[in-house]
């Protein structure tokens, strides 16, 4: 049996999902835009990027995160 204090919670929180998700689509556009040449496309993706970091850090800090009062983890 795990200790709950010291388990990380590995990610699975609305936050990380979020987050992982908008990153995803980022890093997918971007690479298609790179292989189509079409260079501001390549940075709006990047911009999307970095604003889906941003996303799970602000719902990580609304309560949405691992250890957030909104989040209520699955049995496993």
């Amino acid at each position: 049996m795990t200790n709950p204090i010291a388990d990380p919670g590995h990610g699975h929180s609305p936050a990380a999902w979020t987050a992982v998700i908008i990153m995803l689509v980022a890093f997918t556009i971007g690479t298609v835009a790179f292989c189509l040449d079409v260079p501001w496309l390549v940075w709006a993706s990047a911009v999307l990027l970095v604003l889906g970091w941003i996303t799970g850090g602000i719902l990580a800090k609304a309560g949405y995160g691992v250890k957030g009062p909104k989040y209520t983890p699955k049995a496993h």
